[in-house]
């Protein structure tokens, strides 16, 4: 199986297989954020085409300058995208005292119709398993929107450790950012 200029996975987990993001992934990568619910607590995350090709730049450089970034996920053997998973390096642009500029985070989004399977903590695990064998072990943020509960229980069982709370403004109100840490 070859997807683009990549012929192997970089990582493989238990049921899936991590790959770097390539130019035909969009279409996939349009249906795993399609649904409303799969969006809830992705910020200003929108589904259709540009913002995913956006994301999907975004995370091209990533691996381009940082030799990291957010794997694609398939079901060994499968073709399908059923997550977006891994370490990215971020700049949110919440100022220096939250700690989210500059540094590499984690991040996991899994498409609806594959929740409750625990995959993203099969994914995450495998993902940052990666990391650390190949950048070595190192402080990872991550933030999680205040209510999604299953992430915050993904965070936990990764090590993830709260470290404070950033308010941001969103066209619906105010929005509780938890930010986590795994410290090395």
């Amino acid at each position: 199986m070859s997807f683009g200029t990549e012929s192997v996975p970089v990582a493989v987990t238990e049921r899936c297989e991590l790959w770097r993001p390539q130019r035909t992934d969009l279409a996939g990568l349009v249906r795993l954020v399609s649904d409303e619910e799969t969006r809830r607590f992705l910020g200003p995350a929108r589904d259709g085409e540009a913002s995913q090709f956006e994301r999907l730049q975004r995370n091209a450089g990533c691996w381009a300058f940082y030799g990291y970034g957010t794997f694609i996920v398939r079901q060994r053997g499968g073709d399908e995208i059923i997550a977006s998973c891994g370490v990215f390096h971020s700049w949110r642009g919440y100022g220096s005292e939250v700690g989210m500029d500059d540094v590499p985070e984690a991040g996991w989004i899994v498409r609806a119709d594959h929740w409750r399977r625990g995959l993203a903590g099969e994914i995450m695990a495998g993902a940052l398993a990666w990391f650390d064998a190949t950048h070595g072990k190192q402080s990872i943020k991550c933030m999680i929107e205040n209510g999604n509960a299953a992430s915050e229980k993904v965070a936990a069982r990764l090590c993830f450790r709260r470290y404070g709370v950033h308010m941001i403004e969103d066209p619906n109100g105010p929005v509780q950012l938890n930010l986590y840490e795994r410290v090395s």
